[in-house]
């Protein structure tokens, strides 16, 4: 009986009535990630059925092709070449497809089956838009971390917990282009089963592959992702949980192994060609005539969080630096904006170690950078935003950089912050000024929407944050400066 019962919990986790409940399927939904103007990486996961198992959801070997139209009856489609999902490759199918047209709406669909040739079934309609360079139509991104799976299911109640986090239907109310995840979109370093009234909390971290893949699989299978991630194009960034363990260097002969790490991640999600092992997962996107995005590695070229900080301990480390230096200089959008992973400003914790502001951590490594920004007169319009912190706050320091940390996406995974001023942080001095900030009184979980438009043939940038729930706590409209 209690078999039976627990069974009935977990199909509820990614299964509605009207899905079938076993054969292969796509359980995970699609996604479209690294869009630009004239390319997409369309990804998709083949599974046995919909319901997990040990939660889990299994793969399915298969055959499958994505079909691709400006037309959502998809007429004048077009079809990528078969690809196959196998084991090894944890039954995803994943495929860069070129020659799109910029500013454009695409459709498109994943056909599937067990035989190769006779892929009989069909997935729900998706779409996505690419990017436009010469555009100065508005676009709008979402922008989140902390995903933290084990806490959100322990500590909420409510049964509607079980297909997903509200915060994304927040984000989706608000239809954004793009989304993106800076990293901790999973926690490896938590307990990797939810237990019940007969079982007990399992506080195993997630060290094996088949491991690591379960993290991944028992959110994206949720309805609440597969739903957002059904009309908007995608950016993934990773961080320490979605890398190895908490505040994790490249160092430690521990499982996960920083290879299995930056394979995993790189497996999960649409971030690099899968034709192109060796592409790296920094890179820039220009989204419109005004926006430009850099998205920078965090976790792969650092130097050992403990060792001296000084011109030799590097974060991004001196290649990713140099390019990031010349796409900037280049740039001539009205608006960069940095997506860091971690903070370049903060305040953060005092006794971190682990990014650009923290003390005896990789502060010489930002300071560097960001005076450059100010000799190179790129400050004015370059903003910082940054995940991992678990508080949201747009923090000005004294130099005039800004940054905006979105926070926690969940209530459960969200904190009060470190102020200005507190000397158990990076600031005690109170040198940096916060126009908002969470405070023990005000913490939620949520996340930033960042929108570029022009009103009245004018420019305008605003940064917005909102509740899990969907209500606006804060916006910052920058005065419009010249590029």
């Amino acid at each position: 009986m209690w078999y039976f019962l627990r069974s009935l919990v977990l199909v509820s986790l990614c299964l509605s009535p009207s899905q079938s409940l076993a054969g292969i399927t796509n359980g995970q939904g699609e996604q479209a990630g690294e869009v630009t103007s004239t390319s997409v990486i369309l990804q998709s996961r083949l599974t046995n059925g919909r319901t997990l198992v040990e939660d889990d959801l299994p793969g399915m070997a298969g055959f499958a092709l994505f079909e691709v139209s400006t037309d959502d009856a998809f007429a004048d489609s077009t079809s990528t070449r078969i690809l196959t999902a196998t084991a090894d490759h944890d039954f995803i199918v994943k495929t860069k497809v070129s020659g799109l047209e910029s500013g454009t709406r695409y459709f498109y669909r994943v056909h599937f089956g067990t035989d190769k040739d006779r892929l009989d079934q069909t997935g729900a309609t998706r779409s996505f838009r690419t990017n436009a360079p010469a555009s100065s139509d508005p676009v709008s991104l979402v922008v989140v971390t902390g995903m933290n799976y084990w806490k959100y299911h322990s500590q909420t109640p409510g049964a509607d917990k079980t297909i997903g986090y509200p915060g994304l239907v927040s984000m989706a109310a608000l239809k954004p282009d793009y989304f993106v995840g800076t990293g901790d979109n999973v926690y490896y370093d938590s307990p990797r089963t939810l237990g019940g009234s007969k079982r007990k909390l399992t506080h195993e971290f997630a060290r094996t592959q088949q491991q690591l893949r379960q993290k991944w699989h028992i959110q994206f299978c949720q309805q609440r992702f597969i739903d957002l991630f059904s009309d908007v194009g995608v950016y993934w960034e990773k961080d320490d949980h979605d890398h190895r363990t908490n505040d994790c260097d490249t160092q430690g002969d521990y499982q996960p192994s920083n290879r299995l790490g930056i394979d995993t991640f790189k497996e999960q999600v649409p971030i690099t060609d899968p034709a192109d092992p060796d592409a790296k997962t920094y890179r820039s996107h220009r989204l419109s005539k005004h926006l430009q995005i850099w998205l920078p590695e965090g976790r792969d070229y650092r130097s050992a969080n403990n060792s001296p900080d000084g011109p030799d301990k590097v974060m991004w480390g001196k290649e990713q630096v140099a390019w990031m230096k010349k796409t900037l200089r280049r740039s001539d959008a009205t608006w960069r904006v940095i997506i860091s992973p971690t903070p370049l400003i903060g305040p953060d914790d005092a006794y971190k170690r682990d990014n650009h502001t923290n003390i005896n951590g990789f502060q010489h490594e930002g300071d560097a950078f960001k005076q450059w920004l100010i000799d190179k007169g790129l400050d004015s319009n370059t903003y910082f935003v940054c995940g991992d912190r678990h508080w949201q706050y747009h923090s000005i320091a004294p130099n005039g950089l800004e940054e905006f940390s979105c926070g926690a996406l969940v209530d459960a995974n969200a904190r009060a912050g470190r102020l200005p001023g507190d000397k158990k942080s990076t600031d005690p001095g109170a040198t940096i000024r916060q126009p908002y900030v969470q405070t023990p009184k005000t913490v939620s979980g949520g996340f930033l929407r960042i929108v570029a438009e022009e009103k009245d043939a004018v420019p305008e940038i605003r940064f917005e944050f909102y509740d899990e729930q969907g209500a606006r706590l804060y916006s910052h409209t920058p005065a419009t400066l010249e590029p």
